[in-house]
């Protein structure tokens, strides 16, 4: 199977066991996929956020858009994120001009970036323009990004949260004694971590026993014993640095 029929299926049957946000990127290649699997849902149009990303760095970010709308074929994409601040900040600037467009277009409903760093959010407050309403950035016990989580609080700019499930990796004794005392697999633990602390979590699955275990984690809440023990875990590189990023 292809991205785009991978993305079919998995939405397919997210959306059936009541997810209603998809996330994805054009740089994932399965735009096509996850609009279909929006228009052969039976659900609404308004019923189903999606979230796609314009790549960092792109040269041509009025024609990136233009290829996504074509993609989804869904008239409009709910958020629309950029990608990664590679570029510099001429770059960086242009694209967020041309999402800010989109906006007002009513293409995209709302708009955001992804991988942003506090430099890179403080270029588009220093340039006076509207600010992000969402900075997605990788987020987990592991991986807890204060700096950046706070910069984004004190801002009102929401807080999503890429990769909670660590990549599948539930090794982490600590992680694994609040699962088992919550009676809970690890990662509807990470889930409802997440969430805890204010964040959106984005957690991925193509198998549906998977996808609807990672949706049921509001039928228990973390104690703060719980919390404070998995935000006190050594934290892991994370997969991409931002700060890198002039």
């Amino acid at each position: 199977m292809g991205r785009n029929d991978d993305a079919y299926q998995a939405v397919i049957t997210a959306l059936k066991l009541g997810y209603r946000h998809v996330d994805t990127a054009d740089m994932y290649g399965n735009e096509y996929g996850v609009g279909k699997a929006v228009r052969d849902s039976g659900l609404k149009r308004e019923e189903v956020f999606v979230t796609t990303k314009i790549p960092g760095g792109t040269t041509d970010p009025a024609a990136s858009i233009e290829k996504s709308l074509k993609n989804f074929d869904l008239g409009y994409v709910d958020l629309w994120l950029i990608h990664s601040p590679h570029g510099g900040k001429e770059t960086r600037l242009k694209l967020w001009k041309t999402l800010l467009q989109a906006k007002a277009q009513g293409r995209a409903h709302d708009i955001g970036v992804s991988n942003y760093g506090i430099k890179h959010l403080k270029e588009i407050r220093e340039a006076g323009l509207e600010a992000p309403a969402v900075n997605q950035i990788e987020l987990h016990p592991f991986c807890t990004q204060e700096p950046i989580v706070k910069y984004c609080n004190e801002h009102g700019i929401v807080v999503s949260a890429f990769c909670p499930l660590v990549r599948g990796d539930f090794s982490d004794p600590v992680l694994q004694e609040v699962a088992t005392k919550v009676n809970k697999h690890p990662a509807q633990v990470l889930v409802r971590w997440s969430i805890q602390r204010g964040f959106i979590p984005l957690p991925r699955s193509s198998k549906a026993e998977r996808i609807a275990s990672n949706a049921d984690v509001f039928g228990f809440e973390l104690s703060k014993e719980d919390m404070e023990a998995l935000n006190s875990r050594p934290q892991k590189p994370i997969s991409w640095n931002p700060v890198d990023q002039e």
